[in-house]
């Protein structure tokens, strides 16, 4: 009984797989989120931020979120892709809706097997953002 026990708590700690994706699968919309086969909802890359490019709160914001979308496209262009959905930080009941991510989904995106947020926030163009089981804290954004 507890070798089974034991069993089931590794399967819970193991993350998802990542499946490998092709780029031109993925469309970037901007530094952190990206749409996958033109489908909605969009997907949200968790674990970074990056500034705003279309609801941004000053032309400095706009110019570096331009930047960092733009970084993304590069990484995704360069193919290598892996990508694996995950389970969004939010209330429970909100999961779809506009009160979690947006209604987007969430997901880790990786190049070479590097995780695009750590390369995001190793080029100063992100910043960490980590949540909780069940929220986020305030998204932070130093650029404003």
């Amino acid at each position: 009984m507890l070798k089974l026990i034991f069993a089931g708590m590794l399967l819970l700690a193991t993350p998802a797989m990542a499946d490998p994706i092709a780029p031109d699968r993925i469309h970037v919309m901007d530094g952190d989120t990206i749409r996958i086969d033109g489908k909605k909802p969009d997907h949200r890359l968790i674990g970074f931020n990056t500034p705003e490019t279309t609801r941004a709160k000053n032309d400095h914001e706009r110019r570096m979120g331009g930047f960092a979308k733009e970084r993304l496209q590069e990484i995704v262009a360069g193919g290598n892709l892996d990508y694996s959905r995950v389970e969004c930080s939010c209330k429970p009941g909100t999961v779809g809706t506009r009160h979690c991510n947006f209604g987007r989904f969430c997901g880790v995106l990786k190049s070479n097997g590097v995780d695009v947020g750590t390369t995001l926030i190793s080029e100063e163009l992100a910043v960490p953002f980590i949540c909780g089981p069940k929220g986020c804290p305030k998204t932070p954004n130093p650029w404003r």
